[in-house]
């Protein structure tokens, strides 16, 4: 897939802190119940922690409990870029910055009492946030 935003993996490095490029250009992991974005409660937007594309409404993320921030639908379709991931010998799918094809996490369709039946579990470490004005 051609993205938007097309950097080397050096320009990442430089752009990016080591955890957050082992996230999101590695597709690492970061650990449960340690972001900082898990417990924001502001209305506003997400946006990739690479390219800064907007990826999620405020009012779409809801308390999992699995740790990690979780949205049940993303700004738009086509912001995201999903995956089929076979590593560490489970099916899951994978999300993806569909502008610049970081790593963002997963989507399991667990998320019960969700209007759509997804929980979109991404990792803080991937996210900013902009509160409303």
């Amino acid at each position: 897939m051609s993205y938007q935003v097309s950097k080397s993996d050096d320009e990442w490095r430089e752009e990016l802190g080591a955890e957050q490029f082992q996230v999101l250009r590695e597709a690492a992991t970061e650990r449960p119940w340690t972001g900082e974005l898990l417990d924001e409660e502001r209305g506003g937007i997400y946006t990739c922690g690479a390219c800064s594309a907007e990826l999620f409404k405020s009012g779409t993320k809801f308390d999992s409990g699995c740790g990690w921030p979780s949205f049940y639908e993303s700004v738009r379709p086509e912001a995201v870029q999903l995956i089929a991931d076979t590593t560490l010998g489970m099916e899951r799918t994978e999300v993806r910055c569909a502008s610049c094809g970081s790593h963002l996490g997963h989507v399991f369709p667990d998320g019960f009492g969700t209007p759509t039946g997804d929980r979109y579990c991404m990792n803080s470490i991937a996210l900013n946030f902009t509160p409303d004005a």
